[in-house]
């Protein structure tokens, strides 16, 4: 039986993608109740009752970023064989991400919650989480340069690790604000000259 106000079959799965592509595109304050359950196609109550609050839609709309559209950077990075290679395929699969973002471009890592109320702190911790947990892997990689010999045993893999994650950051915002692919491919080959 389908719960009260929710279409007969309603797929809770498809549902968070759409209501992902929502907070991807306006960001957590700036989507409204209307915009999410418009999206998703249900009543205000059916969404209350299928994701309990706009908050923990967020949460899992997040979970779900991370585990498919934004986990190309972090594949990406474990596929070069030298860290310049991995650095390169992790910028590069940055701007697919930002230029991929429905409506608006950029990361929803980045861009989901900026500016926010006092009761958003803990949204925008969670990002701010998950993009030190990026800056991490990306200076674990770095290290391995460093071990590997593809860096100088002199590079600070922490202080790199930060500057590209000011790239992945500034590619984000430099796509919404409209920048196109071969605007931000032109800022990968530069970044790589940190790596010397």
């Amino acid at each position: 039986m389908a719960t009260r106000g929710r279409p007969r079959g309603f797929d809770r799965d498809n549902a968070l993608e759409k209501i992902m592509d929502v907070f991807w595109a306006k960001g957590y304050e700036a989507a409204q109740l209307n915009d999410l359950t418009a999206a998703v196609g249900i009543t205000p109550p059916s969404f209350y009752a299928a994701f309990g609050s706009k908050e923990q839609a967020f949460r899992e709309a997040v979970n779900i970023y991370v585990a498919n559209d934004g986990s190309g950077p972090m594949r990406a990075l474990e596929t070069g064989e030298t860290v310049r290679q991995a650095i390169q395929a992790m910028l590069l699969a940055s701007i697919d991400v930002a230029l991929g973002a429905p409506q608006s471009n950029g990361c929803l890592l980045i861009l989901g919650v900026m500016n926010c109320q006092p009761e958003t702190g803990p949204l925008y911790d969670l990002l701010k989480d998950l993009r030190r947990e990026t800056m991490e892997r990306v200076r674990a990689r770095l290290e391995r340069g460093v071990a590997e010999g593809d860096l100088p045993k002199t590079a600070d893999a922490a202080t790199l690790a930060r500057y590209y994650g000011a790239i992945m950051q500034a590619i984000s915002m430099q796509a919404r604000d409209g920048a196109s692919r071969r605007d931000l491919e032109a800022l990968v080959q530069p970044s790589l000259a940190a790596l010397r």
